[in-house]
């Protein structure tokens, strides 16, 4: 049976293509939220018409955005956020509530400079990692049985 894992925070680095890369031949499938910045704040507007104020253009995008991301978390068997370096992720903050809510399996990617700023979600995780490989061999782990 194929484990369902979505991806999601941070969408400045490469963590992800890491991760799927790395699991390469394992029976796993991935998805994810929108990861194109820009199709990501403005599909709101551009399904259901322009914005002037901008918090009502960003609170179209937000609920589309909602929809999309309850689904697929709500579908997954794990669920992996990551927290960047250089921006403040709301959203991946938000997504770890909903699968702590949700009972899903949560792994928690960031790095030792986020522990203080991250303690309550660190403590809703399952697992809490600093790089995506280990991401990988966690997923390994969790198939397999096989250690690195």
């Amino acid at each position: 049976m194929t484990l369902k894992v979505y991806l999601s925070g941070e969408i400045h680095t490469d963590w992800r293509d890491r991760i799927i890369e790395g699991a390469s031949g394992l029976d796993v499938s991935f998805s994810g939220p929108v990861t194109d910045h820009d199709a990501s704040d403005d599909c709101g507007a551009a399904i259901l018409g322009r914005e002037e104020n901008k918090f009502w253009h960003d609170h179209k995008g937000a609920r589309l955005n909602a929809i999309r991301t309850r689904r697929g978390i709500g579908e997954a068997d794990v669920v992996v956020v990551r927290f960047g370096d250089k921006y403040r992720q709301w959203n991946a903050a938000f997504d770890a509530g909903v699968a702590s809510a949700l009972g899903k399996s949560l792994i928690v990617l960031h790095g030792p400079e986020h522990q203080h700023a991250l303690k309550e979600i660190d403590a809703a995780a399952l697992v809490v990692a600093e790089r995506p490989e280990q991401v990988v061999q966690i997923l390994r782990y969790v198939l397999t049985g096989a250690l690195p």
